[in-house]
């Protein structure tokens, strides 16, 4: 779905950049879908996109690009992209003219790169030759010297030997990154998993997490995102990495909106390079489910700064979310990183967590029962019994442990006795009764349907 307001108030806020890279050649990345055009190669052997045959060394991508460059071709040979729908428009300027590729060559030999324009026109190609063989290499490619705006097709030229080739190449390449705006990432990675987290599962709507089960997520990045995806494992945990990341959107929509209503906290772990800000964004679609409707509402928090390179627990209060005031048709996550830079992601859930809950205790020949019915819709019946006679509280409490009212605050007798509750303005989800009878304090949860 896509969503045009938020694609306009997100790029006032970072800045254009149509550009789709990393060319990454990865499911859910770019370059694997793109229309690669071979040239000046004898019968043209199409571009194809394998399993990495050599996951050693500096490239442990899953994917990779192969290209035959035929003895019988011309020293040029080489691919290209499709004008305008591929890498989308791109332009040079100082802060951005790095282009990097990672090869693997049987041969030493040049590899080039050219920008061309939508009419053709080009300053030529960028050369620079491989160091070793017969193992993965990433070359640096200087552009400052293409300084223009409006590219919108690449050109990679593997194996570009004047001298003539005496048999066939073939030629793997992968990851065509461009220099980043900002950031000042290491391009380090995470060598150790996000720990495991200890929610009770009860209590756990998850979106991603091998700790619990998952509910159905429509997209990890919509169509009309700014990030390549990857998934990735880290000491055999799967992991989402976001690389060339502005920002990405995560769609839970249709038949699988997270109604968050009994949740009272938002969480995930992020390991990233970039101590450029990092934001999280929620938004609901309202009760009509559909974006547009005029009752959705959303709210953006910004981490400034964020420690890099260790994973960090984010657990953020519902509450937080000042500007989202509806919860219960969350159907966007949207992470942002300003300006672009990468992350790594794990352990993407909502859960509740009712303070001081923990620390209530049972006291001997004391006891509250569980009300009935439960569910319920109108009126439930709360039982509970003390051994002597006690000055005894019963109130109801929400989601976040905040008290909503009192049924009763009396002095009971020694015995069983029981009061009804019957509901006035509060709304479907999940609440909690709370005895207090002398030293006594008790809690059970119930649920308004």
């Amino acid at each position: 779905m896509k969503n045009l307001i938020l694609i306009i108030s997100l790029l006032s806020v970072i800045g254009l950049n149509a550009q789709n890279a990393p060319i990454d050649f990865e499911s859910g990345g770019y370059g694997a879908e793109w229309t690669w055009t071979v040239f000046e190669n004898d019968d043209n052997p199409p571009v194809e996109i394998i399993e990495n045959p050599d996951m050693t060394g500096v490239n442990t991508s899953s994917t990779v690009a192969k290209i035959t460059a035929r003895q019988t071709g011309a020293p040029w040979v080489g691919c290209e992209s499709m004008h305008g729908s591929d890498i989308g428009s791109y332009s040079i300027n100082a802060s951005n003219a790095t282009i990097k590729i990672m090869v693997w060559k049987s041969v030493i030999s040049d590899v080039g790169i050219k920008l061309v324009k939508p009419d053709g026109w080009s300053m030529g190609e960028i050369k620079v030759a491989n160091t070793v063989v017969n193992e993965w290499e990433e070359l640096t490619f200087d552009f400052s010297s293409q300084v223009q705006d409006g590219y919108d097709q690449i050109v990679i030229f593997p194996d570009f030997d004047l001298a003539g080739r005496t048999q066939d190449n073939i030629i793997y390449f992968d990851n065509i990154t461009f220099s980043e705006q900002g950031g000042g990432g290491t391009g380090a990675e995470p060598e150790t998993a996000a720990v495991e987290p200890t929610q009770d599962s009860q209590n756990v709507i998850s979106m991603f997490s091998d700790v619990y089960d998952d509910v159905t997520v429509d997209t990890w990045r919509t169509d009309w995102s700014e990030a390549a995806l990857e998934d990735v494992m880290i000491e055999g945990n799967p992991t989402k990495k976001y690389t060339a990341l502005n920002y990405v959107g995560i769609e839970t929509v249709g038949a699988n909106l997270i109604d968050a209503t009994a949740m009272t906290h938002f969480h995930l772990d992020v390991w990233t390079p970039d101590a450029n800000d990092f934001k999280v964004k929620l938004v609901d679609f309202g009760a009509d489910a559909a974006y547009g409707g005029g009752d959705d509402t959303e709210h953006e928090i910004t981490f400034a700064a964020p420690e890099i390179e260790t994973w960090i627990s984010y657990d953020i209060a519902l509450s937080d979310f000042t500007d989202l005031l509806n919860r219960d048709h969350i159907a966007q996550l949207i992470l942002v990183k300003a300006p672009q830079g990468t992350i790594f992601v794990d352990n993407v859930f909502y859960y509740q967590d009712i303070v001081g809950l923990d620390d209530y205790s049972s006291l001997s020949n004391y006891k509250l029962y569980d009300n009935q019915p439960n569910p319920f819709s109108h009126a439930t019946t709360i039982k509970f019994e003390i051994p002597s006679q006690e000055q005894t509280e019963i109130s109801i409490l929400d989601i976040s442990g905040r008290r909503i009212s009192t049924i009763v605050n009396t002095v009971f007798e020694a015995g069983t006795h029981q009061v009804e509750w019957n509901i006035t303005n509060e709304k479907a989800g999940i609440y909690f009764i709370k005895i207090e009878a002398g030293s006594f304090v008790d809690v059970k949860k119930c649920i308004i349907q």
